[in-house]
């Protein structure tokens, strides 16, 4: 169940446009690793976008194949390794038991997309650990560990600040540590950046961003009896 507004035809759209797009692109050149991770890319926001889990699981398993083509090119590919464990959680999502198996997966491309580069996306590689360190089950289960979850969700704040997504994993986090007096510290930094974020990370591509993030925003302001966003906060 999707915890936060889901996709719009608009946006379906031009996801779906990209994921053509891209492929055409690698397939005219399947010897530049860029057009692979692109193309994985461009796979995972399509996989993202659907509502049968058979539709992402097939999506999904097109960007593996598209970031491990790229690694096979350039096995030290930050991209490709990131693009790897996003594709590798889409697929999880349309598994049961199988999904624990990928977790180790995951971890380790995520591991090896922060060795090659910690500052891509945004600080994506600690964020999507912090958040996989989270959500997994503890051992000897799985990966989950408390102790990683904080140390990359507060590293991934550490390398860039002022990106949305990594104050709300980390205050997402802290709720459930129940540290609310530290949840609350990310929200206010979170609404002091506010408006030249909007500005900085402008433009059609970050339209599901933006309402994603004012979903989880809102919601964790609500904790602490705060208004929305666009209410003269």
């Amino acid at each position: 169940m999707r915890l936060y507004p889901g996709y719009t035809p608009v946006e379906r759209s031009r996801f779906e446009a990209a994921f053509v797009d891209e492929r055409a692109q690698w397939l005219a050149a399947t010897n530049d690793h860029q057009h692979a991770w692109h193309f994985s890319r461009a796979a995972y926001d399509w996989a993202d976008a659907q509502s049968s889990k058979r539709d992402r699981a097939r999506i999904a398993q097109i960007g593996i194949d598209a970031a491990q083509s790229a690694l096979a090119l350039r096995p030290g590919c930050a991209e490709g390794h990131y693009f790897l464990a996003l594709n590798l959680g889409q697929l999880a999502q349309t598994k049961t038991l199988g999904a624990l198996k990928l977790v180790v997966r995951i971890e380790e491309a995520f591991l090896a997309a922060l060795a090659a580069d910690e500052h891509f996306d945004q600080a994506g590689a600690d964020r999507g650990l912090g958040v996989l360190y989270l959500e997994a089950p503890g051992w000897p289960t799985s990966v989950g560990n408390h102790d990683k979850a904080r140390k990359h969700l507060d590293r991934a704040v550490e390398l860039v600040p002022n990106h949305p997504g990594n104050r709300l994993a980390l205050a997402d986090a802290l709720i459930q540590w129940r540290e609310p007096d530290a949840a609350r510290l990310q929200l206010d930094a979170l609404d002091r950046d506010w408006a030249a974020n909007r500005l900085r990370l402008s433009g059609p591509q970050w339209e599901a961003d933006w309402r994603v993030w004012q979903a989880r925003r809102d919601a964790l302001a609500a904790r602490f009896k705060l208004p929305p966003t666009g209410t003269g906060r």
